[in-house]
């Protein structure tokens, strides 16, 4: 029969704030996924905007004018640095797959890598575009 004594197991890593310190990794790893996520919704704004196209000109007016209003642009300018930043943080899961830099300091430049990254090519892609 078990034991039914209460055991102090050590807290979710996920309990951020007074319990646990946020590290580089883990909040880089929360924002892939958060990213990731947030993608879709540019995929869906997208083809929402394709499908008017085809649909009617009076209707491509209308979800135009929401793609290219402030709000639309705004989202639009997000998608562009979440598609660098989710693209950079997978090259570097790939290069830890490979069992390398997995070293804190190399881990912690890396994620460095990946944020300052993602927003020069964020930058210098809405430049060229």
């Amino acid at each position: 029969m078990a034991d039914a004594r209460k055991v102090e197991r050590p807290l979710s890593p996920f309990m951020i704030g007074p319990y646990y310190r946020p590290q580089l990794t883990s909040m880089t790893s929360i924002i892939t996924r958060i990213t990731g996520n947030a993608l879709i919704v540019a995929a869906v704004l997208i083809a929402w905007w394709l499908l008017a196209a085809g649909t009617s000109e009076a209707y491509f007016q209308t979800v135009n004018f929401v793609i290219t209003s402030w709000l639309g642009q705004l989202v639009m300018f997000l998608s562009l640095w979440a598609v660098w930043y989710h693209f950079l943080a997978g090259l570097r899961h790939l290069y830890w797959d490979s069992g390398r830099g997995l070293e804190i300091e190399t881990a912690e430049k890396l994620g460095w890598a990946v944020i300052i990254g993602s927003v020069v090519l964020t930058v210098l892609t809405a430049i060229v575009i």
